[in-house]
């Protein structure tokens, strides 16, 4: 019998993998945090270079940011903990909060037009659906290219469940971009299964 291979997410590795990586029957609209990973489409380096450790951003790269930011200015019941833009992807903790917790900050996306805070939470998968949505679109106006895909179909997400986990996975974020050299997402290396593990360690 063949030997299934799984990544660093515990998902089965290929490109062709369709099927749900979510975990069944779990409400990813109750409190709690949310390591998430999005690709870009055919892992295209689209927000920079890695150079010397450090990420050098673009005009993308600045869209991206924003788009993300907007997620906690847009949605009440959300906030950002540690993230990073890499040249292919984005590494971000999204943090589902009481809905009464958070109150002011802008309501605006950052298309400039104002529109009342929603007050339904949103699950995960929509809250990266809204995330993906507003970034392409703005860096498709900008490229001049209406309806071309930016990011990746699905996602990855690891549910955080204590705050041990929590602080090796902002480590993790937090110096992605000096393991870029063995990033599982880096085109032009085969990946570094020790490397991308840290964060389970």
């Amino acid at each position: 019998m063949e030997q299934v291979k799984h990544d660093l997410y515990g998902q089965p590795t290929g490109r062709n993998n369709r099927r749900s990586i979510r975990l069944k029957g779990y409400d990813y609209a109750q409190q709690g945090a949310y390591f998430i990973t999005i690709c870009t489409q055919n892992r295209a380096r689209l927000f920079g270079e890695i150079v010397d450790g450090q990420m050098r951003l673009n005009e993308w790269n600045r869209i991206v940011a924003e788009s993300w930011q907007w997620l906690a200015e847009q949605y009440e019941h959300v906030e950002l903990d540690e993230w990073v833009i890499m040249p292919n992807h984005l590494h971000g903790i999204i943090v589902i909060v009481d809905d009464g917790r958070r109150r002011g900050g802008s309501q605006t996306a950052p298309t400039g037009h104002g529109r009342p805070m929603p007050t339904t939470r949103k699950p995960i998968g929509r809250l990266v659906g809204a995330f993906k949505m507003v970034s392409t679109k703005r860096m498709n106006e900008m490229r001049g290219t209406p309806g071309a895909a930016v990011w990746q179909r699905n996602y990855y997400e690891h549910i955080i469940r204590n705050e041990e986990s929590l602080n090796r996975i902002r480590q993790y974020i937090a110096k992605n971009p000096l393991r870029w050299h063995l990033d599982r997402e880096n085109p032009i290396t085969e990946g570094a299964t020790t490397q991308e593990k840290i964060w389970r360690a």
